[in-house]
């Protein structure tokens, strides 16, 4: 995978938000990223764990992540 994408191999569509779990983007953003221009691509990025928290979204590796306090 480039290092220009979020994915972390968690490819499933969250009925009610229409984001991936994995990821945080959209069916149509996963289709046509390799086709976006770095900069789009990059303002996607910034946006997807805000996206995540939103939509009560737990990304994988944060939730396997210890707690510390």
């Amino acid at each position: 995978m480039s290092k220009e994408t979020p994915c972390i191999a968690v490819c499933m569509i969250d009925p009610k938000t229409s984001l991936c779990f994995g990821c945080g983007r959209t069916l149509p953003e996963i289709a046509r990223w390799h086709r976006m221009e770095t900069a789009e691509r990059h303002a996607v990025m910034a946006q997807l764990a805000a996206r995540m928290a939103d939509a009560g979204l737990v990304q994988p590796e944060a939730a396997a992540s210890p707690k510390l306090d």
